[in-house]
């Protein structure tokens, strides 16, 4: 596969990641939605490392799965703690959060 397939492919994950942070209105499908997105940056990155004859696109690929790992991990934190406090997981009704 050529360069600009996987750039197209990761441009339309971006597309869908950004597409459900703005449409959602549940916190863990925001979550996927951000997930998606940095899926898409990982395809992005390997896809110029091995264009580029380097490793370095694999090793900046595992430092941002590693950081959306703890992403995830807090952010599931966070939406517990609304839904235990609220009953629910919707992002609209949450005013908890400003100071």
């Amino acid at each position: 596969m050529k360069l600009a397939q996987y750039l197209g492919l990761g441009a339309m994950l971006f597309s869908l990641g950004i597409y459900g942070i703005l449409t959602r209105r549940n916190g863990v499908m925001i979550l996927m939605a951000i997930e998606l997105i940095l899926t898409a940056v990982n395809i992005n990155v390997v896809a110029f490392g091995a264009f580029h004859d380097t490793q370095v696109g694999q090793v900046l690929a595992l430092f941002v799965i590693a950081i959306a790992a703890v992403e995830v991990a807090i952010g599931l934190a966070i939406i517990l703690l609304i839904y235990r406090n609220r009953g629910s997981v919707d992002i609209a009704t949450v005013d908890d959060l400003k100071g």
